[in-house]
């Protein structure tokens, strides 16, 4: 399994957020571009960003993503913003290794299935449900769809994967976030990524077990220190069957 640590900007500071409220941010006091370097000097073979600006179309952190994206070393999967197939190439064009798109998968389906096919295996597609509804715009609006069924509208479509966020992970309990992935990581051949799931050693071991989950997006534990970097990496590097360690 791949572990994505994540860093999560808004302007120019790596943030936190809780259920997405981006007024509300928690700060971590870290320059992003040594915290890039700190994951993959603890070995990570990816890096995660979220650009919460660009949500809202603001380009402020562009240089500090271009950045990360020459320094890190690894491949970036970048998400924030992208609502145009222009908008995509030019982040691709930028050296990002996969494009997450979110919204415009809603908006405009045949885009982003026009996308994946443009860019084989860097297209990846990001699945917020909230209270059993996909989000759209940062998780402020709540589309018609169910998350099986928005599943369904990109069958046959070579994504490079798709995230599953479970909004409802900051309040539910962690048994029903984790049967949400499960459940829908088994409806599709695509390979799955869980997100809000891994907050703890123990959360990383038991994902790796969980079918067709193939990574987990891993962010505010890093920046608080509930989970060192160094050990979940070599958790879910383990071959499955092998006892996980925790020491």
């Amino acid at each position: 399994m791949i572990l994505y640590p994540t860093i999560e900007l808004q302007n120019g500071r790596c943030v936190s957020l809780f259920r997405g409220r981006m007024e509300e941010p928690q700060i971590w006091h870290v320059d992003p571009v040594k915290k890039a370097r700190e994951f993959v000097d603890a070995g990570a073979q990816w890096i995660h960003v979220t650009d919460f600006d660009a949500i809202t179309g603001d380009n402020r952190n562009s240089d500090l993503i271009d950045e990360i994206i020459k320094v890190a070393g690894v491949p970036v999967q970048l998400g924030g913003g992208f609502r145009t197939l222009q908008s995509i190439e030019e982040g691709v064009d930028r050296g990002a290794g996969r494009i997450v798109v979110g919204t415009v998968a809603l908006l405009q389906p045949d885009l982003v299935k026009q996308a994946a096919d443009a860019f084989p295996d860097q297209i990846v597609l990001a699945v917020d449900v909230y209270q059993g509804r996909v989000m759209s715009d940062g998780w402020r609006q709540t589309s018609a769809y169910d998350p099986e069924e928005f599943l369904q509208v990109f069958q046959g479509t070579p994504l490079s994967a798709i995230i599953v966020t479970d909004i409802d992970a900051d309040l539910a309990e962690a048994e029903d976030s984790l049967a949400l992935t499960t459940r829908l990581a088994g409806l599709v051949k695509t390979p799955v990524i869980a997100r809000g799931l891994a907050r703890s050693l123990d959360d990383v071991s038991r994902l790796k077990y969980v079918p067709h989950v193939a990574g987990a997006i891993i962010g505010r534990a890093l920046f608080d220190r509930s989970v060192d970097l160094q050990k979940a990496l070599a958790i879910a590097s383990e071959p499955v069957g092998k006892k996980a360690s925790f020491v």
